[in-house]
């Protein structure tokens, strides 16, 4: 099994989220994020004054598959995400030791 987490921008949420079910994963975990990569941040001006700013809103998505499934999951992410502009996101993938259903007991990829 494998942890998949992707860094994208909050507007493409919903075409990657289409993308996932489409290939047939079912679970995913979203988190609201701020943080900086090579954007490191721009200025805005508000009622005149400008300011910067440092940190960049991000969805962090997380998900959990077999590892037959990676490959794929990647390729739907990395599809829908791309926009081919700086701060398009990063994803990462994890080795994930175990899992356990905690309703019915169930292990390994069977609690996936």
């Amino acid at each position: 099994m494998k942890m998949i987490t992707a860094i994208i921008r909050p507007h493409a949420l919903e075409l990657v989220r289409g993308a996932i079910q489409d290939i047939g994963i079912s679970g995913l975990t979203v988190t609201e994020v701020k943080g900086y990569g090579r954007q490191k941040g721009h200025s805005e001006m508000y009622r005149g004054a400008e300011y910067t700013v440092n940190f960049q809103p991000k969805i962090k998505l997380e998900l959990v598959v077999g590892d037959e499934d990676v490959a794929k999951a990647i390729e739907a992410i990395s599809a829908s995400a791309k926009s081919g502009k700086v701060g398009d996101g990063k994803i990462f993938v994890s080795s994930l030791e175990s899992a356990v259903r905690i309703r019915t007991g169930e292990t390994g990829e069977a609690a996936i």
